[in-house]
């Protein structure tokens, strides 16, 4: 007899930050990510990294939530990060946690941005 499973049942939103931090290296940023998202009390389910051969790194950390992920680009000394994830106080909290975080950050928005079906469902509406 199979046993019954509980579970949570989550609305089909994710929450997103992207912004540009002013360094490109690879451990400290590996450092300082990992930090945060522990803070926060993300789940790592897994880390996965890789350097280019000339310039370059990128490194993405699986979540239980969803995903971080890092780009560098060395020749301009930037870093593009994006953090999505379906839990809305843990990435507000890790947006305030990056103040502290001795990164020079520059966000592309003001506000973590809301992406779910419904919205996209209006959207493609009025392109039909």
């Amino acid at each position: 007899m199979l046993e019954k499973l509980d579970y949570k049942s989550l609305s089909p939103e994710i929450y997103n930050l992207r912004f540009w931090a002013r360094d490109i290296s690879p451990d400290l940023l590996k450092e300082t990510f990992n930090k945060l998202l522990s803070k926060n009390e993300f789940t790592v389910l897994n880390f996965s990294e890789h350097f280019f051969p000339v310039q370059g790194y990128t490194a993405i950390w699986l979540l239980a939530e969803s995903h971080l992920a890092i780009h560098t680009f060395p020749q301009h000394e930037w870093s593009y990060i994006e953090l999505s994830g379906c839990n809305a106080h843990k990435t507000n909290e890790f947006k305030k946690s990056l103040y502290n975080s001795g990164l020079e950050i520059n966000f592309e928005t003001d506000q973590m941005s809301l992406s779910k079906p419904e919205v996209l469902s209006v959207k493609n509406k009025k392109h039909s």
